[in-house]
């Protein structure tokens, strides 16, 4: 079914083309729509359905997903030519459908408008993946077995939401599809075409960051434009479930009484006040409003993992560097589209190390950590640190291998941060108006594994080569 959704974007890409002028990209897409299609209806055809789903088969549904969707996405590239190698091919479609945003492309805008929908396209599928399998094959596998972080799910269970087709299909319905067809209707009205408009609609709300131009969100250089899409990239990372329930005011919990969004939301906010006082304070630009502009924007693009450049942050100072770094590992909610450690997570530490402080001042005392006005089991206290953990040593290990390639400490961290997160770009080599095409193939291939290894919230690809072990 995943793979019959890809070609169903494919073949739209391919019409797309044929109304531009029966682009180059219509035939590469027609194609690949034949093969996807055949390759995702056999087993429906010929395999007999099952009812019952273990906790290994869904996991095995999952991985299996992501993967086979990366590489049948690889075939459209390959087949276009240009700058996609086997490897370029492979490493655009994992950082499409992980919404990760880095590119191997040195001019974006030399490819024709059906292949740029299907990039765009490869984003909206991802961040699709990404809330079904928060809201769909979580709860439906049992979570007893799961070694993801209950804090995924802690918010829709607080809300009383009933995990059946009907709901989650209204949830995704309402909030994916409309606020994607939201900001589309006022990026045109801002002064995008349709095409345009479309196609960054699907980068903001899937938090992904591909963009049909060079320059991305700067070249268009109009600040209703830029507040549009920081506007949307804001609400992209907030949980799905909490921007429905705050829409059709249904619930206990929603955007206004949430404490982790609120957490979210200010840290965003505060965060970029701070680097637009930095950008000011350095000289890099003339007036206060101008730092506002750029250092507010580009604190919720890295905070969100969106990716978008509305300027160039290569010569920006080490202080704001530093705290765009700091926002790209924790970056937005749980339940949104968002890559990261998530702020549910950031905020449970917190809670966590300050109870663990006032339990050495009074060792008697009884306290739990609380999240929503919720107490959290120990257990999932316990998940939520294990995995800060987790994450930081995989940055540390893949900044390590990064080196080993003789690539800059800045670079190889940077990347491993940006990849990590679904993020995009980064800071040394891969600044938000460069691409990632000079590493060689071995590090696009380590960097496409780790966008996977990320956006499946770490454990879930381990888990692919541990199954005999589990019972």
């Amino acid at each position: 079914m995943v793979l019959l959704l890809n070609a169903v974007f494919m073949l739209i890409s391919a019409i797309i083309g044929i109304f531009n002028g029966f682009d180059t990209g219509v035939a590469p897409l027609l194609l690949s729509f034949t093969i996807t299609s055949i390759i995702g209806a056999f087993p429906m055809i010929f395999v007999p359905s099952e009812r019952h789903i273990t906790s290994k088969e869904g996991y095995i549904i999952v991985l299996a997903s992501w993967i086979a969707s990366c590489l049948m996405g690889m075939l459209p590239y390959i087949m276009w030519g240009g700058e996609f190698s086997l490897i370029n091919a492979w490493f655009e479609s994992t950082s499409g459908f992980t919404t990760t945003g880095a590119t191997i492309l040195n001019d974006v805008e030399a490819l024709p408008r059906s292949i740029l929908f299907w990039r765009a396209s490869t984003h909206w599928i991802g961040g699709v993946g990404v809330v079904l399998f928060a809201l769909v094959i979580l709860p439906s596998i049992g979570r007893q077995k799961m070694t993801l972080s209950s804090v995924e799910l802690s918010t829709l269970a607080k809300d009383n939401f009933k995990y059946n087709t009907k709901k989650i299909l209204t949830i995704i319905l309402t909030v994916y599809v409309g606020l994607t067809a939201a900001e589309t209707v006022l990026l045109m009205f801002a002064g995008m075409d349709w095409f345009d408009a479309v196609a960054h609609s699907f980068s903001t709300l899937s938090t992904g960051g591909f963009s049909t131009k060079n320059l991305s969100i700067m070249a268009f250089n109009s600040v209703w434009i830029e507040s549009i899409v920081m506007f949307f990239m804001l609400i992209a990372g907030i949980h799905f479930g909490l921007i429905y329930s705050s829409l059709r005011r249904r619930g206990t919990t929603t955007i206004w009484k949430s404490d982790v969004a609120r957490y979210y939301i200010l840290s965003m906010i505060i965060g970029g006040i701070f680097v637009a006082v930095n950008l000011y304070t350095s000289g890099n630009y003339d007036n206060f409003g101008t730092s506002i502009r750029y250092g507010l924007f580009q604190t919720i693009s890295y905070g969100t993992t969106t990716g978008f450049a509305s300027t160039n942050d290569a010569l920006w100072p080490a202080f704001s560097v530093l705290l765009l770094t700091v926002f790209s590992i924790q970056c937005a909610m749980a339940g949104s589209t968002t890559g990261g450690l998530k702020a549910d997570r950031i905020l449970l530490l917190f809670k966590a190390i300050k109870i663990r402080v006032l339990k050495l001042q009074h060792p008697s005392a009884v306290m739990r950590v609380k999240l929503g006005g919720h107490a959290q089991d120990d257990s999932t206290v316990s998940a939520a640190v294990v995995l800060v953990g987790f994450y930081l040593t995989a940055i540390v290990i893949s900044t390590a291998v990064l080196t080993l390639f003789n690539i800059d400490l800045m670079t190889s961290f940077s990347a491993s941060v940006a990849s990590l997160g679904n993020v995009g770009p980064g800071f040394g080599e891969i600044s938000n108006l460069a691409n990632m095409n000079f590493f060689n193939p071995f590090i696009k291939f380590w960097l496409s594994l780790v966008m996977l290894f990320g956006r499946l919230e770490l454990f879930g690809l381990i888990h692919l080569f541990m199954l005999r072990r589990w019972k």
